[in-house]
């Protein structure tokens, strides 16, 4: 093993952060090394799009060229620039703990639109070269312009900055490793079950010889385990479609220590103007995750989909839905009315379970103090930002039951107020066991609206529990209709009218929709 360790790397300032950050943790494993700048393809060529670049690996190719010709010992990459095949003589040795995947929405100020989704103006020009970010983002906000966007991370945020875009997406870990001052952007951080990240987004890889034993064998107190096993989901995803890190391909693949299994969202669109297709999966065994949602994607079929609800202006579900050949009706079965209330109880925390809830009891303008705000999901916690305040707790599941434990451990023994619909099935509150610490408040009502005739469709999409009472006074499911249902209270709404084994979305929001709707349009 050669001393010191010659490490390959970009020049730009996010590659030699990286480098240095590596640099760091080999020498407190005793093993000395110093830096040597390579230019990669990427580097060289800033006037052209990615889509335009020959080849994969237009980032990594020299610096594995270094690694194989002896010029360099070892290489540090971000791990998402990695084609996912790579020569037989390399190998990744260690990988990284993952910073988060998320992405970021850098809006100029007078750029914000807080009614729109992701609070972007209408027709705003965003700023990218990702073919993943473009298909995504167009799936949410169709109406917005597209403007490719090229350069290293401090480069792309001063072409916003000087007014070249009304905003840039960018991936929130380089942003946070460099350290930059974002205060004269709106921040939107997108969240990857939402906005799905590359591959291996946030994780840095470490490359070696394979031939090199020694150095692989002293690696490996670096290498985070969980990490590798979870970046394998995702990379094996890729693999699959045959794409490089330019496919808009999005993995994002997660262990739930709770459950003991491995869950991966995968997002994917036949070039970056396409909408994308989208699937959730879950399982013990990591291993057959990554064939099985290619398989998912390749088995969905086109069919006719009732959503209860009513239209809405930024509608991703619409949108992935009907660009990928399926027919979309939408119509609310109930109306919701407001209900007056005077005063608050005194409270530390209000929970909203719904967005109606957080627009009928802020429309009521209540006299607030220092309360916290919290949300059974992301949607929900977006229409509390609407009103300026911010959601300190959000449920990240599903499954109510588990939101409203993890919330009341949250809260201790401070009392939750809950502006709600009247008759609510309560299935935060049952999870507190203190008498009185969780005060119930009406805000709003509803009331039935299922006139005229049955809507025909092979799948039927119902938002709420009010929404299938509502459905079953005039209508009825046949036995081929498929049903997705929004969560638990509304799948036990149907369990009451004898409809058993509905899908359900894995997030409460419309990307969670959407991949519970591709997947069992597959099932026969």
């Amino acid at each position: 093993m050669r001393s010191p360790l010659i490490i390959g790397t970009r020049g730009s300032d996010l590659a030699l952060w990286q480098a240095h950050y590596v640099s760091s943790l080999l020498t407190e494993i005793g093993l000395a090394n110093e830096l040597k700048i390579i230019k990669t393809q990427g580097d060289n060529i800033q006037h052209l799009s990615f889509d335009k670049l020959e080849g994969k690996g237009f980032f990594t190719k020299e610096i594995e060229e270094a690694l194989l010709s002896g010029e360099t010992d070892l290489a540090v990459h971000s791990h998402k620039d990695l084609p996912t095949e790579s020569p037989a003589e390399l190998v990744i040795a260690a990988v990284s703990s993952r910073e988060d995947p998320s992405e970021l929405l850098l809006i100029r100020k007078q750029a914000v639109d807080a009614a729109r989704k992701f609070c972007l103006k209408a027709n705003a020009i965003v700023g990218t070269s990702s073919a993943r970010r473009k298909s995504q983002l167009l799936a949410f906000r169709p109406d917005v312009e597209i403007k490719e966007l090229r350069g290293n991370v401090p480069t792309r945020i001063k072409k916003l900055s000087e007014g070249n875009y009304d905003a840039i997406l960018i991936a929130a870990a380089g942003v946070e490793r460099l350290e930059i001052n974002l205060d004269e952007f709106f921040v939107e951080r997108l969240q990857p079950k939402e906005f799905v990240p590359a591959p291996a987004q946030g994780v840095l890889a470490i490359q070696i010889r394979s031939a090199d034993k020694d150095l692989f064998k002293a690696l490996q107190k670096l290498n985070n385990t969980s990490v590798a096993k979870t970046i394998s989901i995702e990379r094996t995803v890729l693999n699959l479609f045959q794409g490089g890190c330019q496919m808009p391909v999005g993995a994002y693949a997660e262990y739930d220590d709770e459950r003991e299994v491995y869950t991966v969202r995968v997002s994917k669109a036949e070039a970056w103007d396409k909408m994308p297709v989208s699937v959730y999966s879950e399982s013990k065994d990591a291993e057959v995750l990554a064939g099985r949602m290619i398989q998912k994607i390749a088995a969905f079929k086109p069919a006719t989909v009732f959503v209860s609800r009513n239209s809405r202006r930024d509608d991703y579900l619409k949108n992935v839905l009907t660009g990928n050949g399926f027919t979309y009706s939408c119509k609310a079965l109930i109306e919701t009315l407001p209900l007056p209330f005077k005063s608050l109880p005194d409270c530390e925390w209000v929970f909203f379970s719904s967005k109606q809830a957080v627009k009928f009891f802020f429309e009521q303008n209540p006299e607030l103090t220092n309360q916290k705000f919290a949300a059974v999901g992301k949607v929900t916690a977006d229409a509390i930002r609407k009103y300026g305040k911010r959601a300190e707790f959000i449920g990240g599941s599903t499954d109510t039951k588990m939101t409203g434990k993890q919330f009341a451990a949250k809260v201790g023994d401070g009392k939750v107020l809950f502006p709600q619909a009247k008759g609510s099935m309560r299935s935060i509150q049952q999870q507190f066991v203190k008498f009185g610490q969780a005060i119930d408040l009406p805000v709003y009502e509803t009331i039935k609206k299922n006139e005229g005739e049955m809507p025909v469709a092979d799948i039927l999409v119902f938002t709420s529990p009010s929404n299938v009472d509502a459905w079953f006074e005039r209508f009825t499911i046949s036995p081929k209709q498929k049903v997705v249902a929004m969560g638990d209270a509304t799948a036990n709404a149907l369990r009451q009218h004898r409809i058993i084994g509905c899908a359900q979305p894995d997030s409460f929001d419309d990307a969670g929709l959407a991949r519970a709707i591709f997947s069992i349009s597959s099932n026969d």
